[in-house]
């Protein structure tokens, strides 16, 4: 590659950590917490959108 064509790539993937650990973490809550298989499925889907469960709540807490 020419020094014209070359693109800095660090700093792309920065939440990328902390949305998986973050996922993780959801996915053992979640699924620590059900009572049968179909419930554990749900748990582990919930777990890949916790962050918009978490932005409803702060708007919910702060009234908008």
């Amino acid at each position: 590659m020419k020094k014209k064509e070359r693109k800095n790539f660090n700093n792309m993937c920065n939440g990328g950590g902390i949305y998986c650990m973050g996922f993780i973490g959801a996915a053992i809550y979640y699924v620590s917490t059900t009572t049968g298989f179909w419930n554990g499925v749900l748990g582990v889907l919930k777990a890949m959108v916790w962050p918009a469960f978490l932005v409803y709540e702060v708007l919910k807490y702060i009234n908008m």
